[in-house]
């Protein structure tokens, strides 16, 4: 577990990638005796984990580079990815992010991934919004989502 400026977010990790970042309170959120035996934080990945997730919250690093495994299925996986390719500081709505995967029609079945990401912040589900530009669900909570995309917009908008 680790503090952050959105809450203490738990980590976990298999076979030296990260497979869950986890908030407090989140939706979605696997139980605790899933998560096997508590790390040392200076073990791998989680040192690497932590030291990005600062540098994040620092305004300092706008994409992250770790081993990720994210079990799901092949569609969920896909738009997991896509999730990665949205600018840091921007976002995509779920139609747009279904159109973007040859799916236009499959916005509902996008959010539905979007809201099982395992990684939350590292795998950014927090820039997809509603159709309007609005906020809409979120495993953190609408709060957290809004202190995210503010974060973000206001660092793009001072570099």
């Amino acid at each position: 577990m680790t503090e952050t400026p959105v809450g203490p977010l738990t980590l976990v990790a298999r076979d030296g990638a990260l497979t869950g970042l986890y908030m407090t309170d989140q939706r979605h959120r696997p139980p605790q005796e899933t998560f096997g035996h508590p790390e040392e934080p200076a073990a791998e990945p989680f040192a690497t984990a932590i030291r990005q997730l600062r540098a994040y919250f620092a305004g300092e690093l706008t994409a992250f580079d770790l081993p990720l495994r994210l079990d799901g299925t092949p569609f969920q996986r896909r738009v997991w990815a896509a999730l990665c390719e949205i600018p840091y500081g921007g976002t995509l709505s779920y139609g747009e992010l279904a159109g973007r995967l040859g799916k236009p029609s499959a916005a509902r079945a996008v959010g539905l991934a979007n809201g099982k990401n395992p990684i939350g912040i590292i795998v950014p589900c927090h820039r997809v919004v509603g159709a309007g530009g609005g906020l809409t669900g979120y495993g953190g909570g609408l709060d957290r989502k809004r202190r995210l995309l503010d974060f973000e917009r206001q660092v793009t908008a001072t570099a």
